[in-house]
Formats: C-alpha cells, sequence, structure tokens
C-alpha cells in the first residue's frame, strides 16, 4: 500500500468516523461516562471512609472505566455495523475492491482514535477520583500505579479493537452488542467469582482486564479475581482481540457486502 493510497484511505475513514452522529456521540461519551461514576464512588467514598471494605484510591479512580466501556465499544461496533445498516458499506468496497486493504484502513483509524481516547479517558477519571479522595487519594507516580493505568489503556483500546472485529463478522450492529455485551459484562457482575463459574469465566476478556487494571480484587484475598498475573492477562486479552480481527478479515474477503 503507498503513502498517498494508504493517507487517502485513512482520510476517507477519518470523515465518516465524524460524520456518522452516533459513533461520534458515543466515542465522545466514554470520558465523561467513566469520570461521572469514579467521581460518584470517589466522592461516596470519602464520605463514610471508615466504613468502606477494603478501600483501594485506585478501585475508585479506575472503576468508572469498567463502565465507561460499554461507550467506547458501542464505538467500534458502530464504525463498521453503520456502514451495514446504511448500505454505504457497498460504495465502500467498489472504492476500495482490495478488501484487506478497507479492513485495515478502518481498524487503523477506530484504532488510533480509540487509543487516544483511552488515554484521556483513564488520565481524567483517575484524576478526578483522586482530587475528590483528598487526603486518602493516591498520585500517578505511587507504586502499582503507572502499570495499572497502562493497562487501563490497553485493555479500551483492544475492545474497541475487539469490537469492531465482531462487527465485521455478524455485519450488523444489533448482532454485535447482543455478543459483546454479556462478554464483557458477565464475568465482572459477580459471576467471575462463583467457584463453580471461576475456572471459565476468568478468561473472559472483562477479567482480564481486571487483572490488568490492577483491580480484580482486593490485594492479598485470593477469593476474588482470576488465578493468573497481568502479564498473562494481557495474553488472553490479545488473543480474544486478535481471534475477532482475523475473524472478521476472513469474513469480510468470503461473503458479498
Amino acid at each position: 500500500m503507498s503513502g498517498s493510497r494508504s493517507g487517502a484511505l485513512l482520510a476517507a475513514e477519518w470523515i465518516k468516523m465524524w460524520t456518522v452522529r452516533s459513533t461520534r456521540l458515543a466515542l465522545l461519551s466514554t470520558l465523561p461516562l467513566s469520570a461521572g461514576v469514579s467521581a460518584l464512588v470517589a466522592y461516596q467514598w470519602r464520605g463514610d471512609i471508615e466504613h468502606v471494605v477494603n478501600f483501594s484510591p485506585l478501585m475508585a479512580g479506575l472503576y468508572g472505566v469498567t463502565l465507561g466501556q460499554l461507550a467506547l465499544v458501542v464505538f467500534g461496533v458502530l464504525l463498521v455495523g453503520s456502514e451495514y445498516s446504511s448500505g454505504s458499506i457497498r460504495g465502500s468496497l467498489t472504492a476500495v475492491p482490495r478488501r484487506g486493504m478497507f479492513y485495515g484502513a478502518k481498524l487503523l483509524a477506530g484504532t488510533l482514535v480509540a487509543l487516544a481516547g483511552s488515554i484521556a479517558t483513564v488520565l481524567a477519571t483517575f484524576a478526578g477520583a483522586q482530587v475528590l479522595l483528598g487526603p486518602h487519594g493516591t498520585t500517578l507516580t505511587a507504586d502499582g500505579i503507572p502499570s495499572a493505568l497502562a493497562g487501563a489503556v490497553a485493555y479500551l483500546t483492544s475492545i474497541c479493537a475487539m469490537s469492531m472485529g465482531i462487527a465485521t463478522i455478524v455485519r450488523s450492529s444489533a448482532a454485535a452488542l447482543g455478543l459483546l455485551l454479556p462478554l464483557l459484562f458477565l464475568g465482572s457482575q459477580g459471576l467471575g467469582n462463583v467457584p463453580v463459574l471461576k475456572p471459565v469465566l476468568q478468561y473472559l476478556p472483562d477479567q482480564a482486564g481486571l487483572e490488568l487494571m490492577h483491580i480484580a480484587g482486593a490485594p492479598g484475598d485470593d477469593r476474588f479475581g482470576p488465578d493468573y498475573g497481568p502479564g498473562t492477562a494481557l495474553a488472553i486479552l490479545l488473543a480474544w482481540t486478535t481471534a475477532a480481527l482475523i475473524g472478521g478479515y476472513v469474513v469480510l474477503r468470503r461473503r458479498d457486502a
């Protein structure tokens, strides 16, 4: 792919990304949703700090990200699904008959925007919560905080890319969200810690994400969280994302628009 051709494809995807109102709103809502939830948690905890069980300023700072990810998932799904629902995918593939180039440009544009949005969201969400926690808060340079924030950024970016792959496989925004929401929220809603379910659910993407963010469970409490560390969590998350992206590529190559 030549440089000028690559630039033109990325520019086209950038225009489509910001032209569709629902896609734009989904992306822009990631930060306020994440920051708002964490701010509420931090405010409530500071007001009743002596009764908070297993208090963690990191948990307060990143809890909102676990819910704000929904907006980024919707963004990734709509980047692909809106073209299928509107029928514009036919025109896109006519203009770019090399489907690998088309798919790569869409993924690159979406992932770069998701990365930038994830960095802004994670930093703002964490910082806002620490301000509200006051003397109970922590800092960006405290032990374990930089790796937790980096893990949160990696998780959000990967989840967005995975959402794009799933949407390409099913070719429908509604169907993609129907698959992704249980996949991303089933384990985090407490089911991942049920003894009989944990051996399986701990390998879901959301459980790997919680481990990357260092908020899967209270420090020193083995009852909660997966039975692996951040390195394995990253490998699991990348495996899910890679499988979704490869699956999307195969479907796009083999099926008509």
